[in-house]
């Protein structure tokens, strides 16, 4: 072998394996899903005209400000890198104070808490219209509607990422 083909063949094979690895990066790249770093949760309100635009079903976590069971699903499950992508990719997120003030038009319909009593703003209070209108009886509870805004599930309890994943799999479109 000469000398010139000593040089051609390293630098052969190096450019061969620049070459192979910025096409292998570039395809996982393309592959790779899009993540997520939090939960876009947005109002009642607005996510009608959400589900419109975009369709896919809703996810409404119903809790109250003194469950501990709540708390623990925001803290631990809604944290996870694993099911914020999967609630984020998949449904249109809702967050609901079940014993709130807050007036909400639904469907159509106007909802309101008229027995709220503000003193009672972090303890038990009064039920929420909305929350008797999904028949919402423990907390959490995940609410699942579909694109035309009908209840179709509820999930009642705190659920790990791993229980939720299951539960929501079912409503998951592949």
């Amino acid at each position: 072998m000469n000398f010139t083909m000593k040089k051609f063949i390293p630098s052969t094979c190096f450019l061969a394996f620049t070459l192979l690895m910025i096409f292998s990066v570039s395809s996982c790249k393309q592959a790779e899903p899009e993540n997520y770093t939090e939960i876009n949760w947005v109002s009642l309100s607005d996510v009608e005209s959400l589900v419109k635009k975009k369709s896919k079903p809703v996810l409404v976590d119903v809790y109250t400000p003194w469950c501990g069971p709540c708390k623990m699903m925001d803290k631990k499950t809604f944290v996870d890198p694993a099911t914020i992508n999967k609630i984020s990719k998949n449904f249109h997120a809702v967050k609901f104070n079940a014993e709130g003030n807050d007036e909400i038009n639904f469907m159509g319909k106007q909802y309101a808490n008229p027995r709220y009593d503000p003193a009672k703003a972090t303890r038990r209070n009064a039920q929420h219209q909305l929350s008797s209108y999904f028949a919402v009886r423990g907390y959490p509870c995940l609410v699942i509607l579909d694109e035309n805004m009908q209840v179709i599930d509820k999930i009642v309890g705190y659920k790990t990422p791993e229980q939720l994943d299951v539960a929501l799999a079912k409503y998951i479109k592949a």
